[in-house]
């Protein structure tokens, strides 16, 4: 079982053939899909994905770099469009302090913590995303304590471990096969493997050998089994429980 647990199909990389491709995963051995938003556009983007295709399933969520023009009334939109079918999140959320332009850091908190209540609210999960914000983001959990994914982990193997112990999942993608990413592997073998899940980010980080190309759900492959050498288990094995895990947290059948 390939389960992409985060995959950006509205991007704009994906135009040429969106529809073909999302049409093809079943057969190119994908059997679910979970595709986040990142502002209102997006999710209903990802909702109208979900409602189109049985393996597609939707979060609905505002991206930390994406929360400038944040109004209260944005959480109102959300709460409508998380309760369309399929829609098994509420995400991308989180923290980036990446950039020096981003939103300010204040912003952002508000903006986390305003779907953080929602998600609490509704009784969903969250896809949580974190760049050099790991004080801030662990903050954050212990204080509301969500279920969810943070996802792209980029953090070392002991913030994992603390990040498992709030109760969290904790995603790797394509970053895990290449050769600098030593923090991965290191995540990857140390959190219990019933506390993985597999995704892609794509367009994005595709994995080795594909690096520098445009991604898509079929390549998980590839970073399961990097995941599963450092476990010490056999791909099939990791794909099996990465699937369950995924499963399990979004309440995919």
């Amino acid at each position: 079982m390939l389960f992409d647990t985060h995959a950006h199909y509205d991007d704009a990389a994906f135009a040429p053939d969106r529809e073909l491709l999302l049409e093809s995963l079943p057969q190119r051995g994908v059997a679910l899909v979970l595709n986040p938003g990142c502002d209102l556009d997006s999710s209903r983007k990802a909702v109208s994905y979900a409602a189109a295709y049985p393996h597609v399933y939707a979060a609905v969520g505002i991206h930390p770099e994406n929360c400038a023009g944040f109004v209260p009334a944005d959480i109102d939109v959300l709460r409508e469009l998380a309760r369309q079918p399929k829609v098994a999140a509420i995400g991308e959320i989180g923290l980036d302090y990446y950039w020096a332009e981003n939103p300010p850091r204040k912003l952002q908190q508000q903006v986390l913590r305003a779907q953080l209540a929602l998600a609490r609210e509704l009784r969903l999960p969250v896809i949580f995303h974190d760049r050099e914000a790991h004080g801030d983001m662990m903050d954050i959990l212990r204080k509301y304590k969500p279920k969810g994914v943070v996802h792209c982990f980029s953090g070392s193997a002991e913030l994992a471990q603390e990040t498992v112990k709030l109760g969290m999942y904790i995603g790797l993608g394509g970053v895990v096969t290449f050769k600098n990413a030593r923090h991965s592997a290191e995540v990857a073998k140390a959190i219990p493997l019933d506390r993985l899940l597999t995704e892609t980010d794509a367009p994005y980080m595709a994995p080795v050998p594909f690096r520098g190309k445009r991604c898509d759900s079929s390549m998980i492959p590839m970073t399961a089994g990097r995941m599963a050498e450092e476990k010490g288990c056999t791909l099939e094995e990791m794909l099996r429980q990465t699937g369950e895990n995924a499963k399990r947290l979004f309440s995919v059948e």
